[in-house]
């Protein structure tokens, strides 16, 4: 092996190739962008089960697969520090994505291991979790800015949020990105009892602060002669979910949650348009590779999804206010495709893989330890 091969440690996901989400697939992108640009790349793999640590090769990328019993955000901890033990015995330039667990980082700081920390969200503000675990997302918020040796945002918000914890020259900002989809096949949508061009498209979790009621509600005070397909788990035993449900009118189809990612393509490629309501967060991957796939955006009104999504998208803060942009949009001809052509200007402005990975490389190349390069 080359001496002088830069080398390159990826914590903080489950593992490739990537099957759980956007740091998972942004993982797979990276290393088999760097592997390809003569990096070693080495992914830290979560299993499930018991015994010894092992190790194979993928796509030319190294994997170390950890088992870890049970299931659940405890296996991940339990993961996360083992991975971050196994790390610290090298001294090679660590990426861990997300501060979940950032407080292990400090032994990556004693042992004097260069660790750049993606720092994801504001995960501890998001309603859904309780006091502990606000308390927990909120700690390691800090120790994720005070042990990295440098940090990623991936939205000027969420730099603007950590420069009030470190000082800003400490801070890259890099955002997410999508893949360009130019063509999908109809079969799969007309599957699923939906007609090409005649529905929206909504992608997110069931969480209040996902804005899903206000979305469901707005669309459904009248007939728009067209469908909304939800995609998500619901579950009758939630209070939230419940409410979704029962406001919907006839014309809102609750497809459940889908995870092949080629039909959410062709779902989202033959979409009218993609409604995405989040309403925290920094640079939602599901809102990029909607741009990516030319969808006109109508998004939740608030200055992450405005930076991303850009002029061309429409905006709502309410129930009402969905239905009056509804209104506006499909009521109006060329509108949607106007906002289309807005989509794929904006994503091509910044958001394409290839521009986000050469941004990581040329950071991670200032990182990396001297001499190796």
């Amino acid at each position: 092996m080359q001496t002088n091969q830069p080398t390159l440690r990826i914590l903080g996901t489950r593992g490739v190739p990537a099957a759980h989400g956007g740091f998972e697939t942004f993982a797979e992108y990276l290393a088999l962008h760097l592997v390809r640009r003569g990096w070693r790349v080495i992914v830290y793999c979560q299993e499930e089960g018991t015994g010894p640590i092992f190790e194979d090769r993928w796509e030319g990328v190294e994997r170390v697969r950890i088992p870890v019993a049970g299931g659940g955000a405890k296996s991940t901890i339990v993961f996360d520090w083992k991975a971050t033990l196994h790390a610290a015995q090298h001294r090679d330039l660590c990426i861990t994505l997300g501060y979940n667990t950032a407080v292990f980082c400090a032994v990556l700081r004693l042992k004097g291991v260069p660790n750049v920390i993606n720092m994801d969200g504001i995960e501890w503000s998001r309603a859904k979790w309780g006091a502990a675990a606000k308390t927990w997302f909120w700690l390691n918020d800090w120790a994720g800015c005070w042990l990295g040796n440098h940090l990623v945002a991936d939205h000027p918000e969420i730099k603007v949020h950590l420069s009030s914890r470190v000082r800003g020259d400490k801070i890259t900002t890099i955002a997410y990105g999508a893949d360009r989809v130019k063509a999908m096949p109809e079969d799969v949508v007309r599957a699923l009892g939906l007609e090409p061009g005649r529905y929206l498209t909504l992608v997110a979790r069931p969480e209040p602060e996902n804005s899903i009621l206000e979305v469901v509600s707005g669309f459904s005070q009248r007939q728009r002669g067209m469908q909304l397909a939800v995609l998500g788990n619901y579950n009758d035993a939630n209070a939230y979910h419940r409410a979704v449900k029962a406001a919907a009118g006839p014309e809102v189809r609750f497809l459940g949650a889908i995870y092949d990612k080629p039909v959410v393509q062709a779902l989202r490629f033959h979409s009218a348009a993609y409604v995405h309501g989040h309403q925290v967060g920094g640079t939602n991957p599901s809102l990029v590779e909607a741009l990516g796939a030319g969808n006109a955006v109508i998004a939740h009104d608030n200055r992450f999804n405005r930076w991303v999504a850009g002029e061309g998208a429409r905006y709502f803060s309410s129930a009402d206010g969905f239905s009056n942009v509804l209104g506006e949009v499909l009521g109006r001809q060329g509108v949607l495709a106007a906002m289309s052509e807005a989509s794929l200007r904006r994503f091509q402005d910044g958001l394409t893989w290839p521009q986000i990975l050469d941004q990581y490389e040329q950071l991670l190349t200032r990182w990396h330890p001297a001499g190796c390069i």
